[in-house]
């Protein structure tokens, strides 16, 4: 029963409201659709092959074990040449047999699976298994045709079968459910496979294993693959929560208890429904899509919120579980238009695209009222997936533009001379030095797809399904014989009867009556992404008098304020990683009214805090512009209180950096003959930001950029803070001040002691190349991206910290503690803390969390600190290189309980 995999032919057969985009045009943008993979391939071939992965930055191969460790990110690695055997199918549906001809020899000569190396059984089933099983297709389809692959006798289907064993012994559980990881060499079991141990797993990583593992057990006509994975899915269903019939985010795979209990159609669940629909179109198996439909009534009964899809708890599920969206979640429209229901496909994908259009890309998560969540982006292609659904469902050539608008945005941001970086913050345009497996996998599938006519596409795509890595699995599976019976379990008459589900398309005649029904339910959404949710007001007890110091006065530096914190009971405590923590011991105040002016004072720090936020400025960019890097290196910056508002500058300020003398620039400036008509780069520490700015002004400074002392400090690790006045008007300050962490302020330092001339350009956000290079020929010294561009959308506000005692810290239940003592600190759900410097007059969020060195004084120091020689600086390349990576999404939403 195929009917769900024909219906989307079907609506854009009946439903094209005319094609508002020529055959010319699309044409181009199919033409550049493989020059960008050409790009992307070829790079990944002459720097970075055998490895794994390409780092597009530093214009080599990520090898596992080799770079600092990312954590589980990683554990997609197994140094077995990832990216080409998940490439390989992308090269035949792009018209290029003879590199897929190539690349297969390759796989077959240099690859080897039995490394001694711990993988992501997810990772590893979805990327090596299904890219062999997908290359393997490719090239029995190639065979037949008569022309190519004539050579080709099953080798990459025997290498399939090599991984699928070495994968089985994870599913050695008494649940069935297999281990998150697994030693490619050793397996599960003993101390050599350094894995075993873990208890947890994600949904999606134990339910999507179907397709792979089916389609290898029916062509090699061995049971034991699809078994195992139909055995994984049905504990799955069995555990699902039966009165909400919905499943949890991460299951303990011996006991089957729900660890988290949250959710939601993103990470951690997604692929989860997205097999069941697709492994009952591959297999022909009912049973599979009555599941599917059980859970998506659920879906839609509680998690759809059009156009949002919001967490919410098995348990009560009307209860919401975050006000935020991950990005993983934008493959659902696409999986919608499989299953029939596209008006609120139309309107999920619509609210994604003007989030897209704000930040030029889908943020890693975003909140309920579109905000950045976690800025980075992979460079993933789930709103391309669905796009392309969308457009063959409905043959609105509004899907083209949104199409085109990736394009665009991939050239303009994320396009460097080896390849696609990542973005690491899609506020300020700054790149990670990655360039992710699945974006040659999947994202140039969709996009060429999505461009080219049906003459234009080597094979039929209609004849197989697509992965949740986008390979293609033939359809003709399911008339494959099974060598032995697979064991099903029962369900019940209730279950499967067919009022819980439909099994027939609904007619395309009556869901598009009307050829403008896609823009009709787009309309209404398009000015909501624009809107900002209330806030609500700061809150500030009845009746409570000031304490002797007010919070917006204190000074990290001031003897006396500290000495007022004394008697109070209120103690500065400097953590390891060089944050200060604001903690009262109500017993080591002087008096009980002493004691009480503590709480006041620690009250209204969280309430200023609170204000805080509401004014904070986002950040702000430094792109160096001069060779050898032209633009494509930008280094998040913190703003300032004062000076010039880069946000209102079109051009930004632009000029060469020289370093100032005194370094710290809490005198005056003694080389102020270089200084003049450049931009001055200070260290923090020793007076205050507002100071410094002054004395490089007095120079004859365009602009300042103060560098953080706290050496290892970085924007990867710690947030970003705004730098605050000295208490008195800075009005006279009209120049801007950014502020650079250690590892990025160290980038410039390298570049200007590598290069001698360094120049950047200081603005609210990075400016696109093109625009910065107007009228100058930049191609003879490097490899431009070419094109007209847009500078990116505004930034997002930073979050200030949240400054609470822990009798009022939200959200869930307080910590136990002595009622004479409470503590200031950030709690998990609220925004990060701020930093300060002592002797540096900040807001009063930012004294309570610093990042400084403790000094005893704020004196200034007319000496020069020089930087001393002996220090052993890393190179720009490595520098690059070593960018600790922003908190991966899987890792954070384990932790993001509430």
């Amino acid at each position: 029963m195929l009917l769900v995999l024909l219906m989307p032919m079907l609506l854009g057969a009946l439903c094209n409201p005319g094609e508002a985009m020529t055959r010319e045009e699309k044409r181009k943008l199919k033409d550049q659709v493989v020059e960008m993979f050409d790009h992307a391939y070829q790079n990944y071939m002459d720097h970075a092959y055998p490895a794994d992965e390409l780092m597009p930055l530093t214009c080599r191969g990520r090898v596992r074990g080799l770079e600092p460790s990312r954590g589980d990110v990683d554990d997609a690695l197994g140094k077995f040449s990832l990216t080409l055997i998940d490439t390989l199918d992308t090269l035949v549906l792009l018209n290029k047999t003879t590199e897929f001809e190539a690349a297969v020899r390759k796989v077959l000569s240099d690859v080897r699976l039995d490394n001694d190396i711990v993988v992501s059984v997810f990772e590893t089933n979805i990327r090596v298994l299904g890219g062999l099983l997908g290359g393997h297709s490719m090239a029995v389809m190639l065979k037949e045709g008569g022309q190519h692959m004539q050579w080709y006798q099953d080798e990459l289907l025997h290498m399939a079968k090599d991984i699928g064993l070495r994968l089985l012994p994870a599913f050695n559980t008494s649940s069935g459910l297999p281990y998150p990881r697994v030693n490619l060499k050793h397996g599960v079991r003993g101390p050599e496979t350094r894995t075993g141990t873990e208890t947890d797993t994600c949904t999606a990583c134990a339910g999507t294993m179907i397709l792979e593992f089916a389609a290898l057990s029916r062509f090699t006509g061995d049971p034991v693959f699809e078994a195992h994975a139909r055995r994984a899915l049905d504990f799955l269903w069995e555990k699902r929560q039966r009165n909400s019939n919905l499943v949890g985010t991460t299951i303990n795979i011996h006991s089957g208890e729900w660890v988290r209990r949250d959710s939601g159609v993103g990470a951690g669940i997604d692929s989860y429904y997205e097999y069941l629909l697709k492994a009952y179109i591959l297999l022909g198996d009912d049973q599979f899509l009555q599941r599917f439909n059980t859970h998506y009534a659920s879906i839609m009964k509680y998690i759809s919120q059009p156009p949002l899809l919001l967490d919410v708890h098995i348990h009560k599920p009307l209860l919401p579980a975050r006000t935020w969206m991950d990005s993983l979640l934008a493959f659902f429209p696409g999986l919608q238009v499989l299953k029939g229901d596209i008006r609120p496909a139309i309107e999920t994908h619509e609210m994604l695209y003007q989030v897209t259009k704000k930040h030029n890309f889908l943020p890693e998560a975003f909140t309920t009222d579109f905000r950045v969540h976690w800025a980075q982006h992979p460079l993933r292609p789930e709103f391309a997936e669905s796009t392309y659904f969308l457009y063959k469902a409905t043959g609105d050539p509004y899907y083209l533009e949104a199409g085109r608008t990736i394009l665009d945005n991939l050239n303009r941001f994320a396009r460097v001379p080896c390849g696609f970086a990542a973005m690491k913050d899609v506020r300020t345009g700054s790149h990670e030095d990655r360039m992710d497996s699945f974006f040659l996998a999947e994202m140039f599938k969709y996009l060429f797809l999505l461009f080219a006519d049906v003459d234009e596409v080597p094979f039929d795509v209609e004849d197989y399904i697509f992965t949740t890595e986008a390979h293609f699995l033939p359809l003709s599976l399911s008339t494959t014989p099974h060598s032995s019976p697979i064991t099903l379990n029962t369900t019940t008459d209730e279950e499967l009867d067919d009022s819980n589900f439909d099994w027939t398309c609904p007619n395309t005649r009556l869901l598009f009556p009307d050829p403008a029904f896609p823009r009709n339910i787009r309309e209404p959404i398009r000015s909501v992404v624009d809107k900002s949710c209330p806030r609500p007001a700061p809150y500030r007890e009845p009746g409570m008098g000031r304490p002797p110091l007010r919070a917006q006065d204190f000074m990290a530096n001031n003897p006396e304020h500290l000495e007022l914190l004394r008697r109070m009971g209120v103690s500065l405590i400097h953590l390891k990683d060089g944050r200060v923590q604001l903690v009262q011991h109500a017993t080591q105040a002087v008096s009980a009214v002493a004691a009480e002016d503590g709480v006041r004072f620690m009250q209204e720090m969280m309430e200023l805090s609170s204000q805080q936020q509401k004014e904070q400025l986002p950040p702000r960019a430094i792109q160096i512009v001069s060779h050898p890097f032209f633009g494509r290196v930008v280094l998040t910056a913190g703003p300032a209180q004062f000076g010039i508002d880069l946000s209102k500058s079109i051009t930004g300020v632009r000029g060469f950096v020289t370093v100032a003398e005194p370094y710290s620039g809490c005198s005056e400036i003694t080389n102020g003959e270089y200084i003049q008509g450049q931009i001055a780069l200070l260290q923090r520490g020793q007076c205050m930001f507002a100071e410094k700015a002054r004395h490089i002004q007095k120079a004859g400074a365009i602009g300042g950029i103060v560098i953080d002392d706290n050496e290892g400090s970085s924007s990867d690790t710690a947030p970003l803070f705004q730098m605050a006045g000295d208490g008195r008007s800075t009005d006279d300050i009209t120049l801007p001040l950014l502020f650079l962490f250690h590892k990025e302020g160290n980038i410039l330092l390298e570049s200007l002691k590598e290069y001698r001339e360094v120049e950047v350009l200081l603005s609210d956000k990075a400016r696109d190349r093109a625009t910065i290079f107007k009228g100058v020929n930049t191609q003879e010294t490097e490899e431009g991206c070419g094109g007209d561009a847009t500078t990116p959308t505004s930034s997002e506000p930073l979050g200030l910290t949240e400054v609470t005692t822990t009798e009022q810290a939200e959200p869930g239940p307080p910590e136990e503690t002595s009622p004479s003592e409470e503590a200031t600190e950030s709690d998990e759900g609220m925004s990060p803390p701020q930093e300060v410097g002592p002797g540096e007059d900040l807001t009063p969020t930012e004294s309570l969390s610093a990042q400084a060195k403790e000094e005893t004084d704020s004196e200034t120091n007319d000496e020069p600190k020089q930087l001393p020689d002996s220090e052993k600086r890393r190179s720009v390349e490595s520098l690059l290189a070593d960018w600790q990576e922003d908190f991966e999404a899987f890792q954070q939403m384990e932790r993001d309980e509430l």
